[in-house]
């Protein structure tokens, strides 16, 4: 079997999902920093494996790329217990990816972008106010949800909480306050406790 590879930019929610997720399914890969600040996702390099210029990018094989999170995601959890076999509820962890990608990380991760990575909060003052107010909104949804479940779907701990924990528990990083969010603190600290959890700036124990 080929090891993987991940492009990968330390610092960045959406390569966290992807290393928390091979370090509770205990899968090893290799990491490749990509740092994103010095444009090295923009050289011909690394256009030439993913024209979209971003990371993570998932090395499956050699010369065969997957890109976008939430997709490496579903790949890698195929067969395993972070993503059901029921239909209906594969389809509900669906439905959180997407409600990830459109309704809260352009508007979470981006704030926490522009303020603890670039450090250019000013800068880009009158944007981030302009995603305050999506912003806790996706983190109102979450927060109602999560008032009667331990996770998001079938009480049981799937790629939709990994896909939403990842800039979720940095929000604070972003601007956002979570002290109003009880319930959505409480789902943090039980994601916390999962077998195999590493943090957002760890370097996985699963590397070869």
């Amino acid at each position: 079997m080929e090891t993987l590879r991940l492009y990968d930019f330390l610092p960045s929610g959406n390569g966290y999902k992807i290393r928390l997720l091979l370090s509770q399914i205990g899968m090893p890969f290799e990491r490749i920093e990509v740092d994103i600040l010095k444009g090295e996702t923009r050289t011909p390099e690394f256009l030439s494996k993913n024209p979209a210029g971003k990371i993570p990018l998932l090395e499956i094989e050699p010369g065969k790329y997957l890109a976008e999170s939430n997709a490496i995601l579903i790949y890698l959890s195929e067969g395993t217990e972070f993503l059901p076999y029921d239909r209906f509820f594969r389809a509900q962890v669906l439905q959180w990816l997407f409600f990830e990608q459109n309704s809260h990380e352009p508007f979470i991760a981006t704030s926490r972008f522009w303020i603890s990575i670039l450090g250019k909060g000013d800068r880009y003052k009158e944007a981030i106010e302009e995603k305050r107010q999506p912003g806790y909104a996706a983190l109102n949804l979450m927060e109602n949800h999560l008032k009667t479940r331990n996770f998001l779907v079938a009480e049981r701990y799937t790629i939709a909480d990994i896909a939403l924990f990842a800039y979720t528990h940095v929000a604070d990083e972003g601007g956002f306050d979570l002290t109003q969010f009880p319930a959505i603190q409480a789902w943090i600290e039980r994601v916390k406790l999962q077998p195999g959890y590493i943090s957002i700036t760890e370097e996985p124990k699963s590397l070869i």
